[in-house]
């Protein structure tokens, strides 16, 4: 029986090798995602499938955040006698932090699992290595379009999920703060500077690059029939969430840090 230190280091060696993995998969990408063939046609479709199947969670989910938002902020602000204040909070905290982290949340929950699951399913049905047997690149027919469309579609999907949080943030204010509608619009746009709309959407690209390519890794390294497919999928959407939360911090700091020096 192994003991625990064996146990231990097997599971060190096992992380190890998963990031040497992933980082080698990634590189792959990045290196090929120029060369021919380019599939252009999975490309797009992936595009539809990724953003237009997440706008209506997107949108349904941003509407709320804003209402929650404006209806926790005006309740403080209006103990100190400064109600005017809630549009200026709802769209910095919605652009900078809240909107491209919780919309990233919600596209790795969908998008995620369903590359890992798509993937999975032809790496344990054999299809992958069929595509190597016929001379097919797997990253390229199946990693680079899943890649690109989610970078592409992710800042797009956070663009309109934060307006719609301003939207709802607008609704709930007038309907039960009764802040003017145009007071709170007005502060909520001139609120927003070139720096804060910089780091919402830095933020979003390489989140999407986190969903797609943890998708893709850990639908390509599904093992185990139908319940590998399940475990992987289950895998993608936690590494994936974990991630976006981890390299948060560090975006958050280094691009705090490039407006300063820039000045914006």
């Amino acid at each position: 029986m192994a003991g625990p230190v064996s146990v231990l280091n097997n599971l060190l060696k096992e992380k190890v090798l998963a990031v040497q993995d992933f980082t080698l998969l990634a590189w792959q990408s990045f290196r090929k995602i120029f060369a021919r063939p380019r599939y252009l046609a999975l490309t797009f479709e992936q595009m539809d499938v990724i953003g237009v199947g997440s706008l209506p969670v997107v949108v349904l989910a941003s509407v709320f955040i804003g209402a929650v938002l404006v209806l926790q902020t005006a309740d403080q602000f209006v103990r100190f006698g400064s109600p005017g204040l809630t549009g200026d909070v709802v769209a910095l905290a919605l652009v900078r932090e809240i909107g491209p982290v919780i919309f990233a949340l919600l596209v790795a929950g969908r998008v995620s699992s369903g590359i890992a699951s798509e993937l999975g399913s032809m790496q344990v049905t054999e299809q992958v290595d069929a595509m190597r047997a016929l001379g097919t690149d797997p990253v390229k027919r199946l990693v680079i379009p899943r890649v690109v469309a989610t970078v592409v579609v992710v800042p797009l999907l956070t663009i309109v999920g934060d307006l719609c949080g301003l939207l709802g943030g607008l609704l709930a204010s007038t309907a039960v703060v009764r802040i003017n509608p145009t007071q709170f619009w007005v502060r909520a746009y001139n609120a927003i500077e070139f720096g804060d709309a910089v780091q919402g959407l830095v933020k979003p690209v390489v989140f999407g690059l986190i969903i797609s390519l943890v998708g893709c890794y850990y639908g390509l390294a599904t093992r185990g029939g139908t319940r590998g497919v399940g475990r992987a999928t289950t895998q993608a959407v936690v590494a994936a969430s974990v991630l976006i939360l981890v390299t948060n911090l560090f975006i958050t700091k280094t691009v705090l840090w490039v407006n300063e020096m820039m000045g914006w």
